[in-house]
């Protein structure tokens, strides 16, 4: 039952329901998260956390990225089911649908990603 609340409390928060529906699109890095959803890095990693730890996201790690993706073949089924659940909830939302779109324009920056997103440029 433990597992289930954990999971149920992630979906409890717009911003990790708002990542799950970018990432039913394709995989992303936090920076790219940050940009589809217009958040801070900080904001972005505890929600994906959140979703990992609840068993909803797979890591892959690949150079300097972390890459997140949604665990379709290491979920539970319930968990695929309530992931069913929020896909179809959230069809037609106009506030998904931008994050979509900025998602299309999203890019892997680096490791320095949040300097450059919020300034536009290279840190210094």
């Amino acid at each position: 039952m433990r597992d289930a609340v954990k999971a149920f409390k992630a979906l409890s928060d717009d911003t990790r329901l708002r990542i799950l529906n970018i990432l039913l699109e394709r995989e992303c890095c936090v920076c790219e998260v940050m940009q589809a959803l217009d958040i801070s890095q900080t904001r972005a990693s505890r929600n994906l956390a959140a979703l990992y730890d609840a068993g909803f996201l797979k890591l892959r790690k690949n150079g300097l990225w972390s890459l997140y993706s949604i665990d379709k073949d290491g979920m539970q089924d319930y968990l695929t089911d309530l992931v069913h659940a929020v896909t179809r909830t959230l069809e037609g939302n106009k506030a998904v649908e931008l994050d979509r779109e900025r998602l299309k324009k999203a890019e892997r920056v680096g490791p320095s990603c949040a300097d450059r997103i919020r300034t536009g440029r290279a840190p210094a």
